[in-house]
C-alpha cells in the first residue's frame, strides 16, 4: 500500500469537502460612496471570507433599476444566498418575490424593506430600530441646546423609510414640552451626502437663515453642516451639531469640538449578523424576521469608548 498516495488521496477528499461547505453569497450595496455603507459592505466581506465564503459584492449607485438588476444575477448564477441593503425600502418586495421563486434566501441590512411583516423564515432584515436613532439623537441635541433655539433638519432620501423615520422620531421630540422651544426653520434632503448638505446648508446661510441646531438624518450629512458653517465663519461653540452612525470621521469632529452628538449604528454588528443569517437559512435553518442591532447616543462624555 502507497500510503503517500493515500494520505494525497485524503487531503484532496478533504479539500473538496471543505469547499463544498463554503457558500457564495451576493451582495448589493446601495452606494459604494457612502460612508456608512461602506463600512458595513467591508465588514460583511472581511467576516464571510474570514470564514471561508465568499461574497460577490455590487455597487447599484442608488438606482433601484440596477439593484434589481442586480439580484436577478446573483440569481441567475447560481449564489446560495443574497444580502441587500435596498436602495429604495418601497422596492423590497419585488426583490424579496424574486428570492422566493428562486428558492433563495435572502437578507436585508440596514435600510428596514416595507415587506418585513411579510418575511418568513427564509428572508429577514438585519438592522436597528431608526426611530430610535432619531430619538436618542433629537433628545441628546436639545439638552445640549439647553430646550430652546432654531433647528434645520437634513433628510436622507424622503423616499427611505429609514430616513422618515429619524425625521419622525426628531419631531416628536421637538415636540415635547422639554424641547418645544426649538423652532424648525427649515429642513431638506441631503440625499445622505456630505457635499449635497454643505451646499444646502451654505444656501440656507446664504439666504440669512441663523440656525442654532442641526439635526441630520446621518453623519455625512452632519458634517457637510459643519463644513459650511465653518466656511461661513460660524464658531462651532455657538451651534450645536448632530448626526447619526457614529463613522469614524464624526468621532473625530467630535473630538475636535464640531460636531456635538451622534448615535452609534454597529455597523460591524449588523454585518456579521447578516452574514450569520444567510448561512444559518442556507443551512437549513429558520431565522427571526428581524435581527435587532440597538442604537447608542455618542457625546464628549462617552466619546472615548467608541474611539
Amino acid at each position: 500500500m502507497n500510503v503517500g498516495k493515500f494520505i494525497t488521496a485524503a487531503g484532496f477528499m478533504a479539500l473538496l469537502a471543505g469547499s463544498a461547505t463554503a457558500a457564495t453569497i451576493g451582495y448589493s450595496s446601495p452606494n459604494f460612496d457612502d460612508n456608512f455603507q461602506t463600512i458595513l459592505r467591508e465588514a460583511a466581506k472581511s467576516y464571510a471570507e474570514g470564514k471561508g465564503d465568499k461574497l460577490l459584492v455590487e455597487d447599484a449607485r442608488e438606482d433601484v433599476g440596477t439593484q434589481l438588476s442586480q439580484v436577478q444575477n446573483f440569481i441567475a448564477s447560481g449564489v446560495d444566498a443574497i444580502v441587500v441593503a435596498p436602495v429604495s425600502t418601497e422596492s423590497t418586495p419585488a426583490i424579496t418575490k424574486l428570492a422566493k421563486q428562486a428558492g433563495i434566501p435572502l437578507v436585508y441590512v440596514n435600510r428596514r424593506p416595507a415587506d418585513l411583516n411579510t418575511f418568513d423564515g427564509k428572508v429577514t432584515y438585519v438592522g436597528s430600530d431608526n426611530y430610535q436613532a432619531g430619538k436618542l439623537e433629537g433628545e441628546a441635541a436639545c439638552k445640549a441646546a439647553g430646550g430652546k433655539g432654531d433647528a434645520v433638519i437634513l433628510i436622507g432620501f424622503l423616499r427611505n423609510e429609514d430616513a422618515q423615520n429619524r425625521t419622525k422620531a426628531v419631531k416628536d421630540v421637538l415636540a415635547t414640552d422639554g424641547c418645544k422651544n426649538i423652532k424648525v426653520l427649515a429642513e431638506q434632503e441631503g440625499e445622505w451626502q456630505r457635499t449635497k448638505a454643505q451646499d444646502i446648508v451654505a444656501n440656507w446661510l446664504s439666504a440669512g437663515m441663523k440656525p442654532s441646531i442641526v439635526l441630520a438624518n446621518n453623519d455625512e450629512m452632519a458634517l457637510g453642516a459643519v463644513q459650511a458653517m465653518k466656511s461661513a465663519g460660524i464658531s462651532m461653540k455657538d451651534v450645536v451639531i448632530a448626526g447619526i452612525d457614529a463613522t469614524p470621521d464624526a468621532i473625530k469632529s467630535i473630538e475636535a469640538g464640531d460636531m456635538d452628538i451622534t448615535v452609534f449604528q454597529n455597523a460591524k454588528s449588523q454585518a456579521t449578523n447578516s452574514i450569520d443569517a444567510a448561512l444559518k437559512i442556507i443551512g437549513g435553518e429558520k431565522v427571526d424576521k428581524y435581527i435587532d442591532v440597538p442604537f447608542v447616543p455618542v457625546t464628549k462624555e462617552n466619546l472615548n469608548k467608541f474611539k
